[in-house]
């Protein structure tokens, strides 16, 4: 197997997520941790390994350094991706690939004037249970498709500053469902109609947030899809998805750490709670998303979860928020993605 020397880029969260299934991967290797502020590359290299630096230049100069993982906050992604194409570096990069069109739109132009493998970071398209709900749709076990539904509702609210940043409900978290729904269906929809409220934390309303919402996405073929997501959860993580159609429906379940259901004298249907976050949850996705980008380098494929497909999840995103502030159907800008 090919071996690929590996830039993780930043030390925040998702940099805590990737570097463990870097090195767990027998295709990759850990080379290099960036951050600007070394004493945080440092503190990351000595928990995963690799050489910390602080210098840009010199990480993608590196002859060691195959491709680059960006993990670093939302506001940066565009930066990195023109630097690592520029050096001819392939990218993995978290999603979203920014918060607004024309940013994105200023990337892929840098990807197309330097061409470079480029993934984007939508996990959940790797979860084994996820792919298998979509080959399941592939194969035509629920027939023509009709309905699709998701549920994606998180334990408890984000700190308010990460609420802040994020770009909005939409954009931060329903954007994950919305990737899915086009990636299952096949096709992305012509109108969307979202509503939100905040029912859970005061504080996020007051940043002109939501913290609970409603989706509706209409697609070309006349199939319609709801979403619903909230950023509370009594009972935990809660990740469903259901595709229905003429022949047939189609569901996946929440996970549980044990799967068992017990009946005695004093309870029936007593099972374990939930798992707790995206963190545990979709565990094995991360490390099957790099899988996936390790083979499309290493095969000079073109990767899933293109450029080209995380910006329509964000058009489709930045629709869905002002729908839900505006209170009418829109139409989501694809303009770039139609030039493609």
């Amino acid at each position: 197997m090919q071996t690929l020397g590996l830039a993780l880029m930043g030390t925040g969260r998702m940099a805590h997520v990737y570097g463990p299934k870097i090195n767990a991967h027998p295709g990759l290797r850990l080379e290099v941790i960036y951050n600007p502020r070394m004493t945080s590359a440092e503190k990351a290299a000595g928990q995963y390994g690799g050489c910390a630096m602080d210098d840009l230049d010199a990480v993608l100069a590196n002859p060691k350094v195959d491709a680059v993982v960006i993990a670093t906050p939302t506001d940066t992604h565009v930066d990195y991706i023109e630097a690592a194409a520029r050096a001819g570096k392939p990218i993995y990069c978290e999603k979203p690939l920014d918060q607004s069109l024309e940013r994105v739109d200023r990337a892929m132009a840098a990807l197309d004037a330097h061409p470079v493998p480029f993934m984007l970071g939508f996990n959940r398209r790797f979860d084994p249970d996820n792919a298998a709900l979509r080959a399941a749709v592939k194969r035509g076990e629920v027939g023509r498709l009709t309905m699709l539904m998701s549920w994606s509702r998180e334990p408890s609210p984000p700190p308010i500053d990460y609420v802040r940043a994020s770009g909005g409900y939409f954009v931060d978290a329903t954007i994950h469902d919305i990737d899915l729904i086009c990636w299952i269906a096949g096709e992305r929809p012509v109108e969307v109609m979202a509503a939100g409220s905040c029912m859970f934390d005061a504080r996020i309303g007051a940043e002109g947030d939501f913290d609970m919402t409603m989706t509706t996405l209409r697609m070309p073929s006349g199939a319609l899809v709801h979403i619903n997501n909230s950023r509370s959860c009594a009972y935990g993580f809660d990740q469903r998805m259901e595709v229905f159609g003429d022949k047939g429906m189609v569901q996946t379940l929440n996970h549980r750490d044990d799967n068992l259901v017990r009946w005695d004298k004093t309870r029936t249907v007593a099972r374990e709670p939930l798992k707790h976050f995206f963190l545990e949850r979709y565990d094995q996705s991360f490390y099957n998303a790099l899988d996936e980008f390790h083979a499309a380098v290493t095969t000079e494929r073109n990767p899933s979860a293109s450029a080209q497909d995380g910006r329509a999840a964000l058009a489709i995103a930045l629709a869905c928020s002002q729908s839900a502030k505006t209170g009418s159907a829109i139409k989501p800008d694809y303009e770039q993605c139609l030039r493609e």
